[in-house]
């Protein structure tokens, strides 16, 4: 039964996407403006076909259906329901599923809030790339993909469980989703990119419809991210949580071509220029969520992130990965003329000539990880030889970049549009820098060394102190508008702030736990400790354990007083698996794992620990960051032109700690609010 309601969803979904499809593409051939009409409401049927199918799998996988091949490969009778459920995105068949049903969430939406407005051939063709996408998904689903192929012969009484390092942690039923509503939600941003191409509507407008599309997208791809960071140091047992993984580098690419977008659309948007580059931006960081599908999932990578083997949905994924390329490519070139920017950048020392250089940074970020994740696979293609890019190759490019960009995001808050001067940005540097440099002199008074993470130190507080200053502006003139302060936070600008201080605090973790940690092992006793980096550590002493699912040996060792649990589990088909403890503070984190132990917990074991400073503040930061990006998604209120703020800054001309140009730029910017131009 599960087998056929999962056939009878997929059927659903594809009919209905191929319907909406053919519906918008009559109505544009042969403008017919009821067929358009009739198309917004097939989505309706995409979704239900999705909802159809995915309840039909997860009702498998909590029944322990085994006559469902994907089943019987994912599930067991002792696997745990949290791990049962999560168990529809622990292979390949599975996770195309769950594509599909983001997707056609998206999808609803799109269809739902664009409804009224579908005879727009822009709305139209944009609607209608997204149900080709859509199309592509669902017949990946119902042909190389199908999660509902039936066992041969009699079903087996017990299925094979899933993979051991999919079933040792909860956050497992929240990274992948994460992940998958943002890489899902940069199709429809894709789209209309592809509408305005099509329909030769390039001007700034269908930018406006894609604002909120793409920050919400990007705010759950940061979440994904920095729980995928937090999944492998929870997980893996080895003590980081980001080693330049292909699969790690997969989800990494757009979110760099996206986070490059967002900056640089707010100088199409004011200023009408970079629009050949907000389309390319668009087009890759689209393309590369369907590569980054395809490295995670066709099986060309080995990986500890990756849980599929070999397919034939790989040739798929990479011939429809060439189709969007070349259509992006080909579509931008087509209407090359017509992109021209009507304008040029006045000054390089102004927001649009650091945003420009943030950008290039970014892109270039992004070309270099691109190239060292798929270089081991065009030399095994071309020369049948296994190579591998290290860490090192990596890191010796990202560092410097990295402080680049912290650069440039200190100074670009405080620049004016159009054009400044040294003197202006001098004075607005002021208080940010003077806090930089009290930092950088409180890390060497504290015996700090090393230049690299002292540089971080350093810029990470400028740039946070300029974030800082752009907030208690902001704040202030909410205040005297009569809005109230915590308008300071919310819309675009101030949201973005938001942001920065996220990523700083991300950045300066960063810097701190991989330059300053330490590793150790100790063979102790029941009742012996050590001391290591200003911590107590004593090992208390370790027994079996046995559950449905798992069996093994936990031990207990006591730090500073408090006592955690690193563990060795043995899951069928899988042994040795180590699951650490981590002792978390806003200082430092003490991470645990039991390296060696006799099998039945008595006499001494041997203890891996592993002391780094600050990692707490990595998530942290990673919260604020995608916190900021819905602060930036949500509406400012718009402000009448006879606001009491707008009378009370031309009576004073500036409001406290604001330079004139800053409150020229502020006054210039509540008009356009008031006429409906801007947020």
């Amino acid at each position: 039964m599960n087998a056929i309601l999962g056939q009878v969803g997929v059927a659903l979904g594809l009919l209905s996407a191929i319907t909406g499809a053919v519906a918008l593409l009559g109505g544009l051939l042969f403008r017919n403006d009821a067929w358009l009409r009739a198309a917004p409401g097939t989505v309706w049927g995409v979704l239900a076909g999705a909802l159809l199918a995915t309840g039909a799998m997860e009702h498998a996988l909590v029944t322990h259906d085994f006559s469902l091949a994907y089943v019987a490969d994912n599930n067991s009778r002792e696997t745990p329901l949290l791990y049962s459920v999560t168990g529809l995105w622990a292979a390949l068949q599975g996770s195309i599923l769950l594509w599909a049903l983001v997707l056609s969430g998206y999808l609803a939406i799109m269809g739902h809030r664009y409804r009224a407005r579908v005879t727009d051939r822009l709305v139209a063709t944009a609607l209608l790339s997204a149900l080709v996408v859509t199309i592509f998904f669902f017949g990946l689903i119902s042909g190389p993909a199908n999660p509902f192929v039936t066992v041969a012969g009699r079903p087996p009484l017990d299925g094979l469980g899933p993979n051991a390092l999919l079933q040792d942690n909860p956050l497992i039923a929240f990274h992948p989703v994460f992940l998958y509503l943002g890489f899902v939600g940069l199709t429809i941003p894709f789209s209309f990119a592809i509408g305005a191409l099509v329909t030769g509507r390039l001007g700034e407008g269908w930018l406006v419809e894609t604002r909120r599309f793409t920050l919400v997208a990007w705010a759950f791809l940061t979440v994904g991210i920095v729980m995928g960071a937090w999944w492998s140091y929870q997980v893996l047992g080895w003590g980081g949580f980001w080693a330049w993984d292909p699969v790690e580098n997969a989800a990494l690419l757009p979110w760099l071509c996206g986070t490059a977008y967002l900056h640089s659309v707010m100088i199409q948007e004011r200023r009408g220029l970079l629009r050949v580059w907000n389309l390319a931006l668009l087009v890759s960081a689209f393309s590369l969520t369907i590569l980054g599908t395809f490295l995670t999932r066709s099986g060309v990578l080995v990986s500890v992130h990756t849980f599929s083997d070999s397919s034939a949905v790989g040739p798929s994924l990479l011939g429809f990965f060439g189709l969007v390329v070349a259509s992006g490519v080909g579509l931008i070139a087509w209407r090359g003329d017509r992109l021209a920017s009507p304008g040029s950048i006045d000054s390089p020392i102004s927001r649009e000539g650091a945003f420009l250089v943030n950008n290039l940074l970014f892109a270039a970020f992004a070309v270099v990880v691109l190239l060292g994740t798929v270089f081991p696979l065009l030399v095994q293609a071309l020369d049948n030889q296994q190579v591998t890019v290290g860490t090192p190759y990596f890191d010796s490019i990202a560092v410097p970049l990295g402080l680049a960009l912290l650069f440039f995001m200190a100074i670009a808050p405080a620049l004016p549009w159009r054009a400044s001067s040294l003197a202006v940005l001098r004075q607005r540097m002021l208080g940010p820098v003077s806090f930089g440099v009290l930092v950088i002199a409180a890390c060497v008074a504290a015996g700090v060394r090393g230049l690299t993470p002292l540089a971080a130190f350093g810029l990470g507080a400028v740039a946070g102190g300029s974030a800082l200053r752009q907030i208690v502006l902001a704040t202030a003139s909410s205040q005297r508008a009569g809005t109230g302060a915590w308008r300071g936070i919310v819309g675009r600008a101030n949201g973005g702030m938001v942001v920065h201080i996220g990523v700083v605090l991300v950045a300066v973790s960063l810097a701190s736990a991989t330059s300053y940690g330490h590793r150790a092992e100790f063979t102790l006793r029941p009742g012996q400790s050590v001391s290591y980096e200003g911590h107590r550590i004593e090992y208390v002493g370790s027994h079996p354990f046995h559950q449905p699912n798992r069996s093994g040996i936990v031990s207990a060792v006591r730090v500073d007083g408090a006592v955690f649990h690193p563990a060795i589990s043995d899951y069928p088909g899988y042994e040795g698996i180590g699951t650490p403890a981590v002792d978390s503070s806003i200082r430092d984190d003490v991470y645990l794992t039991v390296n060696g132990v006799a099998s039945n917990g008595a006499g001494s074991a041997t203890i891996g620990v592993v002391e780094q400073p600050m990692v707490m503040w990595l998530w942290v930061g990673g919260v604020l960051t995608a916190l900021g990006a819905l602060l930036a998604a949500f509406p400012a209120r718009r402000r009448r032109r006879d606001s009491p703020w707008e009378g009370r800054v031309a009576q004073r001309g500036s409001l406290p700690g604001m330079d004139r140009a800053e409150m020229a730029e502020l006054s210039g910017e509540a008009a356009r609010v008031a006429a409906g131009v801007a947020e």
